[in-house]
């Protein structure tokens, strides 16, 4: 148990308004009684609380309609055009953005396509640029933007949101986070993080892993991230890089990978691993396509997706048995092809030790394709759940 000593009244009444906000944030609409019941506060200082939270505009509160035993408990709900972020999904081939309102409801939401070799820090910078400006005009006029969260395919430093390598983008050492605190955020919270990293928490918080505290996200299109849920919380590793397992070596007499290696386990199930492995690899389709030709019953797209189907499961094999998961979850592409290969996924995980291949639990996102962008949105929120009043006041200071 944590100490309170210490602890000034301003400090228990920050943590306690953040913990509320928390819950209506994730949960939805509560009435003040089971917010008590969930925080242990009790009925007065809820109400105070909430009432404190009401009068910032973060939620709204209205009394139940009808008639019951005793005194109807007010309910309470998030307003989603109160404060809201700036939300990026930065794939190699295009761009996905959105608007999100507190409580998670996408407010407004833009894609763009962009060229995989064609594409620096300076054009990846206008192409953001030009989409936060394009969300911005679509903000609620009485809102206020809390921060920036954006999700890369590539090893990002935390602590600054510094790129150190994105091999499928050809990014070495970018620190996208200072040039969008330069570019977009002015004085905003700016979160960079690994795509794969978001999408584990935005499925742990509001998708296929609510509830389960060990959870492994795999992210799948042109190559293959990993983000990791132990025991409730992200593993980062020591300086953010942790869960790269697209580049666990699984065969030493594969393809030179981009990032240098050789049998990385993304050049046997990433984006062109299929292409090459279905007869598709001439620039003009893409992975769909050979799953299309798959179900079709082409013979040589139908045998090359099964050996993919069997990679991936050698590869889940020793993530089960590294992290002793109750879910993986197929994000990205790899939601598409583990629908096609599911019984060569599971034949090849019979690899795994029986205790851990017992316990865990194969699924496909409930976030859809929108795990990643949920997710960089949650991270970017962080600053006002932590306080919200706080955090507003900054915001607003911030747009001032």
């Amino acid at each position: 148990m944590t100490s309170l000593s210490g602890v000034t009244q301003d400090e228990v009444r920050r943590h306690n308004l953040a913990r509320l906000l928390q819950i209506l944030h994730l949960h939805g609409p509560a009435t003040r009684s089971r917010l008590g019941a969930e925080t242990g506060l009790n009925r007065s200082t809820v109400g105070v609380l909430t009432s404190e939270l009401a009068d910032a505009g973060l939620v709204r509160e209205t009394t139940p309609v009808g008639r019951g035993v005793g005194r109807p408990s007010i309910v309470v709900e998030p307003v989603a055009t109160s404060a809201y972020v700036l939300a990026f999904d930065f794939r190699v081939e295009r761009t996905v953005a959105a608007l999100v309102g507190l409580g998670g409801t996408v407010l407004a939401r833009r894609e763009r396509v962009h060229r995989r070799d064609s594409f620096g820090e300076r054009d990846a910078l206008r192409h953001l640029g030009a989409l936060a400006r394009s969300l911005t005009k679509q903000a609620p006029a009485d809102g206020v933007c809390a921060g920036i969260g954006v999700g890369v395919p590539g090893v990002v430093r935390h602590r600054d949101g510094l790129v150190r390598f994105a091999p499928n983008l050809g990014w070495v050492d970018v620190p996208l986070g200072r040039h969008l605190t330069e570019l977009i955020a002015h004085g905003l919270p700016v979160v960079v993080g690994n795509d794969a990293d978001f999408g584990a928490v935005a499925e742990h918080v509001r998708g296929a892993a609510v509830g389960s505290d060990n959870v492994i996200y795999l992210s799948g299109e042109v190559g293959v991230g990993g983000g990791i849920i132990l025991d409730g919380a992200p593993m980062t590793g020591s300086g953010g890089y942790g869960g790269e397992v697209g580049h666990m070596v699984v065969n030493p007499k594969g393809l030179v990978c981009r990032c240098g290696a050789r049998g990385c386990w993304e050049t046997e199930i990433g984006e062109d691993a299929v292409l090459r492995a279905t007869g598709l690899d001439d620039g003009e389709h893409d992975v769909l396509d050979a799953l299309a030709a798959a179900r079709t019953g082409d013979r040589k797209a139908r045998a090359g997706l099964r050996r993919i189907g069997e990679w991936i499961g050698i590869g889940v094999a020793n993530l089960v048995n590294l992290f002793n998961p109750e879910v993986v979850i197929f994000g990205g592409v790899l939601r598409d092809i583990f629908a096609e290969t599911e019984d060569e996924v599971r034949a090849a995980m019979t690899t795994a030790l029986s205790a851990p291949r017992e316990q865990v639990r194969l699924a496909l996102p409930e976030l859809g394709g929108d795990s990643t962008l949920l997710g960089a949105a949650e991270q970017a929120f962080g600053a006002l759940l932590a306080d919200p009043l706080g955090g507003l006041a900054r915001a607003r200071a911030a747009a001032s």
